[in-house]
């Protein structure tokens, strides 16, 4: 049996105690390392973030698709008031009412696809245009179903069926179930709602 001092640690002990500190006094530096590193990519992340972020462009009207890629509904009434004469703003904002025959094109005589006057949607071609004597232009359907949206309005002492821009949600007139064969259709829509592209005839 070895003689050992009381109180005093084997050298096995001692050697297995110091080789426990050491190894978390590393572990403690590889943490604080770890930490550094993590918070340097977070830095350059967020400048390379700041850096590819493209600068606001201004607001065009957009061609062609239904998608809202700039939110069209959600515009501001500021936005609608710089963009839009007060004729326009009326009828498409306030669902306001053009007067009768005050369209320059009402008899259809001009080729072309008549686009929202607000944000440039295609809502109708000249090939469905007809004279209904009623005063504002009408057609006999929208170039494309899902262009048009319909809602019940029953102002005026009366239920219609009010027309609506799917892009931007402008007030475009209404439709009667009075209009020529073969859709039996009339779409009623004020010409201040309308921007003809002559461009584009048929």
């Amino acid at each position: 049996m070895t003689d050992q001092a009381p109180g005093r640690p084997s050298a096995a002990r001692a050697e297995a105690v110091r080789g426990w500190g050491q190894g978390w006094r590393g572990a403690r530096r590889a943490g604080r390392i770890a930490v550094i590193l993590c918070l340097l990519m977070s830095a350059c992340a967020s400048q390379s973030s700041q850096a590819e972020e493209p600068l606001t462009q201004p607001i065009q009207k957009t061609q062609g698709s239904t998608a809202m890629t700039d939110d069209w509904k959600t515009k501001s009434d500021a936005y609608w008031r710089e963009h839009l004469t007060p004729q326009q703003y009326h009828v498409l904002r306030e669902k306001g009412t053009d007067r009768p025959f005050s369209a320059p094109d009402d008899h259809g005589t001009v080729k072309g696809v008549y686009r929202c006057s607000g944000c440039g949607l295609e809502l109708f071609s000249s090939q469905t245009k007809f004279d209904s004597g009623s005063g504002w232009p009408s057609f006999g359907a929208p170039i494309a179903p899902d262009h048009v949206t319909e809602h019940v309005d029953n102002s005026s002492f009366m239920t219609r069926t009010e027309l609506l821009c799917q892009r931007c949600g402008g007030h475009l007139g209404h439709v009667f179930n009075d209009g020529p064969a073969p859709t039996g259709q009339r779409y009623c829509i004020n010409a201040s709602s309308l921007d003809l592209d002559s461009k584009e005839a048929p």
